[in-house]
């Protein structure tokens, strides 16, 4: 059986390659989710023009891979408590969301941020937000896998953006 899960953690170029690297993730794919215009382009969410949020729709299996690890892995990649953006990418489109498919993923989700708030981890409060699915719309070609189409321009900008010293100081 195949499933669907989406989250929005900032830049969805740093988003792809986490949740790649594990077996039972068939598709990792970067877009667009939760905005008013229908086939948005980057420059539309970028700007903020649509309301969308960068996204990650990931096509996995959970009898290999379960919902719950794939939670485990999006909470590691993001400040779940910053509402403006992730790292230097600043804005409502680079803000954190879990889209939910499935009542089951709604509640998974809502019993991870629950435990990570009871956690004591953070000590400003948790504001990734928790909602249904909507429409998803694939990122132009040239922003899929891009960690390995334009190796050294991401490892730059993921250098510059400071995810992975949070990364490092909070879940290392």
């Amino acid at each position: 059986m195949i499933e669907k899960a989406a989250f929005a953690g900032g830049c969805f170029w740093c988003m792809v390659k986490p949740f790649k690297e594990w077996d039972g993730i068939e598709d990792v794919v970067s877009g667009y989710m939760g905005g008013h215009v229908k086939n948005p382009t980057y420059e539309d969410v970028k700007n903020g023009d649509s309301g969308h949020l960068e996204v990650v729709e990931i096509t996995y299996n959970p009898d290999v891979f379960s919902y719950e690890q794939l939670l485990d892995v999006y909470w590691q990649q993001i400040d779940p408590t910053d509402a403006g953006g992730q790292f230097h990418d600043r804005g409502h489109s680079y803000s954190t969301a879990i889209f939910y498919y499935t009542e089951e993923q709604r509640q998974l989700a809502e019993r991870s941020k629950a435990d990570l708030t009871a956690s004591g981890k953070f000590e400003k409060p948790i504001v990734t937000v928790i909602r249904p699915a909507e429409t998803f719309y694939r990122a132009e070609e040239y922003h899929q896998d891009y960690y390995l189409k334009d190796k050294e321009h991401y490892e730059e900008d993921r250098a510059r953006s400071g995810r992975d010293e949070f990364i490092v100081a909070h879940w290392d």
